[in-house]
């Protein structure tokens, strides 16, 4: 039987699913009901000095697409709009009545030593298990110097982390923003801070529409709209890059990750786990679906756990880093070539009209007995997977590896490569 305990930073939990700082962490009674439905930690809201920050009305916006909802989700909601011993109070009662369970507290004060000394030893006397200093918020706090204010500055993280590390026995997790133009800087200023471990991505700055009627950006208050924080599925990717390239650095060596960013299932869990990640937090697929979507979270990797023979969540992790390169290290002799299979094929088409206008021309269009048929042209496709991927049928279009008997050669070695033949020279 699959064991899901997770031990990231020195904090436990008996599953690596936690709530991201959000909406859904806001309150012990949130919490309570997340934890009995399952979940294995929380992250909660992120915490300020009193005065409480005031939140406006009209907070999120959505993306729809191809009949999904909220495949990409907006806020331009602030940090904790409670009294700040309010939430103290509940974090330690929360802490109390569910000890199994993660209770780490995110963070955000003005940047200077003595605030964060200060609520340091206020949360500490929580009892909460560690806190999660929030570099990232891209909104509203960033204007005030704090947030992705902090965290696009390298020396900042370092500096406050170090701050951090000198005022906390908990164990201090960094969010990082995803809004860089490389995530590898602000990892290694976390790592030389001492941070016991980051996490990523947090939202990623952005307008999600534009009504036409008001002409402002949704969402809209008072008739006018701001840029906001832009979480869900459709961020699931970069977020994994990002994951995955501090997995990958020799510099960030052994710093652990938790993952964030569009995790919506037990598969999502997994793919971010494989790149590197200890625990993974959820924010909007709970909010889109309701805390017991973590049941299915649970029991799902489970089973596929049991299958692969996975007994522990370490017989898995970074397992896919290895094979995560550069793309001059990728092999240009590798070959393959789209195959259709007939038998599944609804002649609708899609793959000759997607590969004869913006491809390569390599899907033939034909009649027999007055019925179409769609055969590749082998020696014109070039393997580029968009046939396969613009087919509705699963399964109909695949891809198969062809024999060429040419070794590996990458575009370092590659004599076409103008650079490596004036390093040969």
């Amino acid at each position: 039987m699959a064991d899901l305990r997770c031990d990231i930073a020195g904090v436990k939990s008996p599953n690596p699913f936690w709530l991201a700082s959000a909406p859904p962490t806001d309150k012990e009674y949130n919490v309570v009901r997340a934890f009995k439905a399952g979940w294995g930690g929380v992250v909660w809201k992120t915490l300020g000095e009193d005065p409480p920050v005031v939140n406006v009305s009209s907070r999120y916006g959505a993306m729809s697409y191809n009949g999904t909802r909220m495949a990409g989700f907006n806020n331009i909601e602030l940090i904790t709009d409670r009294p700040l011993d309010v939430n103290l109070r509940e974090i330690k009662q929360v802490k109390r009545d569910w000890p199994d369970r993660a209770m780490v507290v995110s963070l955000m004060v003005p940047c200077e030593e003595e605030n964060w000394r200060a609520i340091l030893a206020a949360v500490e006397e929580t009892g909460a298990d560690g806190v999660e200093l929030n570099f990232g918020c891209p909104h509203g706090m960033s204007e005030r110097g704090m947030g992705s204010a902090v965290g696009q500055v390298p020396e900042y993280i370092e500096m406050v982390t170090r701050w951090c590390k000198a005022h906390t026995r908990m164990p201090v997790f960094v969010k990082l923003t995803p809004n860089v133009t490389n995530v590898l800087g602000p990892a290694r200023a976390a790592k030389n801070g001492g941070a016991d471990a980051v996490s990523l991505i947090n939202t990623i700055n952005s307008i999600m529409s534009v009504d036409l009627d008001v002409m402002a950006p949704t969402p809209i208050v008072g008739g006018k709209g701001t840029h906001g924080g832009y979480c869900g599925p459709a961020v699931k990717p970069i977020a994994m890059h990002m994951v995955a390239e501090i997995a990958r650095d020799a510099d960030c060596a052994g710093l652990p990750i938790s993952g964030i960013g569009g995790i919506s299932n037990w598969r999502d869990a997994a793919e971010f786990m494989t790149l590197g990640a200890g625990s993974v937090q959820v924010c909007t697929a709970a909010m889109h679906h309701g805390f017991k979507i973590v049941e299915d979270m649970i029991d799902g990797l489970g089973y596929w756990m049991d299958e692969k023979g996975y007994r522990t969540l370490d017989d898995f992790r970074a397992a896919a880093i290895p094979n995560v390169t550069d793309w001059q290290y990728l092999d240009i002799n590798y070959e393959i070539v789209a195959k259709i299979d007939q038998d599944l094929c609804i002649k609708c088409g899609l793959c000759h009209i997607a590969c004869e206008d913006t491809s390569h021309q390599a899907i033939s269009a034909l009649k027999e007995n007055g019925l179409r048929r769609y055969e590749v042209i082998d020696k014109e496709c070039v393997g580029c997977n968009l046939c396969m991927h613009v087919c509705p049928v699963e399964g109909c279009i695949s891809m198969v590896e062809v024999d060429n008997g040419k070794g590996y050669l990458n575009w370092k070695e590659d004599p076409r490569n103008p650079m490596s033949r004036k390093a040969a020279e």
